[in-house]
């Protein structure tokens, strides 16, 4: 498959990990699991750095969900590239899962921190923070699949 394909597959898996991703977090957020995420904490930054007087909550919405999306197709579209070949759906699954918390690990213990969005991991004491390790797995397990099933060679 060439690399044109497997990106575009690569960025149609993004969209549906994010959805995914988006519909875990809402239910977490339903239990007060998640209070606040990645996406609308980027917000909170860039409002702090541009905007003192603050954004509407409209444009805070608009914001965040344009961040977390444009943020999912993005890995699922670097996703694709690394990915040469698919294999069956519990392959598929594993190997997104396991790039999932890879793109989890660079965002969570090296740009957001350094952006001033919130603590590296490591420095918080809570079980909490392992959640947006198992949302990243699931998303990039949906990635997988959905991957998979648009590689797949057909007879």
């Amino acid at each position: 498959m060439n690399a044109k394909s497997r990106v575009l597959a690569g960025a149609i898996g993004g969209v549906g990990g994010t959805i995914v991703l988006s519909v875990l977090r809402g239910v977490l957020k339903k239990t007060g699991l998640v209070f606040d995420t990645a996406p609308t904490q980027v917000v909170d930054r860039v409002e702090e750095l541009v905007a003192p007087e603050g954004f509407s909550p409209n444009t805070r919405r608009v914001l965040a969900a344009t961040a977390h999306v444009a943020y999912g197709v993005g890995a699922g579209t670097a996703f694709g590239l690394l990915r040469r070949e698919s294999g069956g759906a519990g392959e598929e699954a594993a190997v997104g899962s396991s790039l999932g918390i890879l793109a989890w690990g660079v965002g969570w213990a090296s740009w957001l921190p350094l952006a001033g969005v919130h603590r590296a991991p490591w420095t918080q004491r809570t079980p909490k923070v392992l959640l947006p390790v198992i949302d990243h797995a699931v998303y990039g397990a949906a990635w997988g699949l959905i991957y998979g099933a648009l590689t797949r060679d057909r007879p």
